[in-house]
């Protein structure tokens, strides 16, 4: 099932790719429905009470068109904004320093996977290396790293096991701001 999406996804994006972060791309390419990734990062939202979670499917597509790994727009949503518990203008993800408004949060998930898998700036890094350029506060590629691990190793499926370290999210650090 899931090289059946992943290839509708690449086949989709072809079209994507060429509107720019401006428009969304349709939706009509993929269903997460029984994707063992959808609950779990539902479950991770839920349980922390995130605004995100209703947008659950759409970190899922935009980060299969755009080739990046599914945690990582969720997890620098988590750690930027408290997946959207914090965010102004919809900027779930704290981009140009939290000073970019978009139009929803839908439309900052599609427009910040298509700059990570599509800029120069980003394209063809590893996830450590592009969050060093994403954000080079020291200590900010691990700590997004980590909420990546809290999601899921990267070959582990299933239920998502509720945190127990009590690890909550005070938005962000005043140094980031």
């Amino acid at each position: 099932m899931r090289k059946q999406i992943v290839a509708t996804v690449f086949a989709c994006s072809l079209a994507a790719r060429m509107t720019g972060p401006a428009e969304l791309p349709e939706r009509v390419c993929a269903n997460y429905e029984g994707d063992p990734r959808l609950e779990r990062l539902r479950s991770f939202f839920e349980g922390y009470r995130c605004p995100a979670a209703e947008h659950a499917e759409e970190f899922l597509f935009a980060s299969e068109l755009h080739g990046l790994d599914w945690r990582l727009l969720p997890s620098i949503a988590f750690v930027e904004t408290g997946a959207g518990k914090t965010a102004r203008g919809n900027n779930l993800f704290g981009w140009d320093s939290g000073r970019q408004e978009f139009e929803t949060p839908v439309h900052a998930i599609h427009w910040v996977a298509w700059r990570l898998g599509n800029s120069k700036l980003y394209a063809g890094r590893s996830a450590r290396a592009l969050l060093r350029v994403y954000n080079p506060r020291a200590g900010y590629a691990e700590l997004v790293l980590a909420v990546m691990r809290r999601l899921s190793p990267e070959d582990q499926t299933g239920p998502l096991n509720p945190p127990t370290d009590g690890w909550r999210h005070k938005g962000r650090p005043e140094s980031a701001q």
